[in-house]
């Protein structure tokens, strides 16, 4: 008879191939389209305030609603993921942000298009922690950050594909909003069937005593990697479910609240400089930041932060690789301030696009493996809604000081990067080669 083993050992054994291939185009294509439904409220905001005969202020309130829904979202979904699986967690928030995301386009006036927006954020928001803590629990200890690191990636294939739908509706005129939301709920619709093919996460099941399922689905995986192992039978473990404030026990809380707040901080800093930053710009005469095609310029710059951030993870850490990203962009920060040509607001903003974009996808990877399989979506709900929180904050902290002092505004942002890259360093834990527990 064979010795039990672990599901981390279960996992190497099954091998990683084409089933983790699969899973990262299926979480891959629904993280694109979340990419399409947050930068999509600056694209369609003029058109809806031009289809309701209303101002872009009050056109912009479906982004802050959208927003919203995120936070609640990724909280709420990320805590059941824990309590009821993982599977069924990923089908209620798919299935949300697939309707509700189509059903906008077609709202017949502005408070149906408020409440559809605030749904589809739900959704949106709900398929964050979710979707990493299942490609996490499905990889050995030595590839899962590379993985996290370039599904993060996947924003900037969103952020392409946008600006070129943002090009082609932008002919629509006053309609062109029901276009853009339109056609980025498509990639949702397909997503809800692309999910059929995902199991349950076996480091759940096991958690919950049903460690023969586990073993199946291990065998599964082994299989569609054309793997003809044999997987033993797992070690039991004795079911448990833990309480939201077990995130901050004598074990968790100084990774949680440390964590939280890098989190927060770099939420704030990215909006800030990808939102709030252009318009200063835009006004000063670099109209060219706010176009779509200096926009796709951007994303292909992200693409390298990416590539650097997947070797630096493996190579020499989370942390160090998220600290380097967090320094890098608080120097890219104050690049602006060196002087007001094209040249240099070029130069430091294709900078940021690289290092802020790899700070995310190190904090990615990082933050799904420093918490236990009974607390790992709950830990990255909250963090993806500290993260809206930040993105919510961002308008009072930023864009009044973007237009009364530009160079306040941009040590202000440099700083928090600096206190979030000291946040990370504070944090008592490393994950790099960590097995999930």
């Amino acid at each position: 008879m064979q010795s039990p083993i672990t599901v981390e050992d279960g996992i190497r054994k099954a091998g990683v191939g084409r089933f983790q291939k699969r899973l990262f185009v299926i979480f891959g294509l629904v993280w694109a389209a979340d990419a399409m439904q947050v930068l999509a409220i600056g694209f369609s905001a003029p058109s809806i305030a031009k289809s309701f005969g209303v101002t872009v202020p009050q056109a912009l309130q479906t982004g802050t609603l959208f927003f919203f829904g995120m936070l609640i979202g990724a909280f709420v979904f990320g805590r059941l993921a824990d309590r009821i699986g993982r599977r069924p967690v990923l089908f209620i928030a798919i299935i949300l942000d697939a309707i509700c995301g189509v059903a906008s386009a077609f709202a017949p006036d502005l408070q149906w298009l408020l409440v559809a927006r605030f749904l589809t954020g739900l959704g949106v928001g709900g398929t964050l922690p979710v979707d990493y803590a299942m490609m996490a629990e499905f990889l050995p200890s030595d590839r899962r950050g590379r993985w996290l690191v370039l599904l993060e990636g996947f924003w900037a294939v969103g952020t392409v594909a946008l600006a070129l739908l943002a090009l082609v509706a932008g002919t629509q005129g006053g309609e062109a909003w029901r276009t853009i939301f339109f056609v980025t709920g498509l990639p949702a619709l397909i997503g809800v069937i692309l999910r059929f093919y995902v199991p349950e996460s076996p480091l759940y099941l096991n958690q919950q005593g049903r460690s023969d399922q586990a073993r199946q689905v291990l065998q599964k995986v082994a299989k569609a990697n054309g793997n003809a192992v044999e997987i033993p039978p797992l070690k039991p473990q004795t079911p448990q479910k833990k309480s939201l404030g077990a995130l901050f026990s004598n074990d968790l809380r100084r990774r949680t609240v440390f964590l939280m707040l890098a989190w927060m901080l770099i939420s704030v800093s990215y909006y800030g400089v990808f939102v709030y930053l252009p318009v200063k710009l835009a006004a000063d005469g670099f109209g060219f930041v706010r176009g779509q095609v200096f926009l796709v310029i951007l994303a292909i710059a992200q693409l390298p932060g990416y590539a650097l951030a997947a070797y630096g993870v493996e190579k020499w850490g989370r942390k160090p690789t998220l600290i380097g990203f967090l320094l890098l962009s608080a120097v890219g920060t104050l690049a602006y301030g060196l002087g007001q040509t094209v040249e240099i607001i070029v130069a430091a903003t294709l900078l940021l696009s690289f290092a802020l974009l790899g700070t995310w996808g190190a904090i990615y990877a990082f933050t799904p493996e420093i918490y236990p399989t009974t607390l790992r979506a709950s830990g990255m709900g909250m963090a993806g809604s500290v993260a809206r929180f930040g993105g919510l904050l961002a308008p009072s902290i930023v864009a009044p000081l973007m237009t009364s002092n530009f160079g306040l505004a941009l040590g202000v942002i440099s700083g928090l990067l600096v206190v979030a890259a000291v946040s990370v360093w504070l944090i008592n834990a490393e994950s790099k080669d960590r097995v999930l527990e």
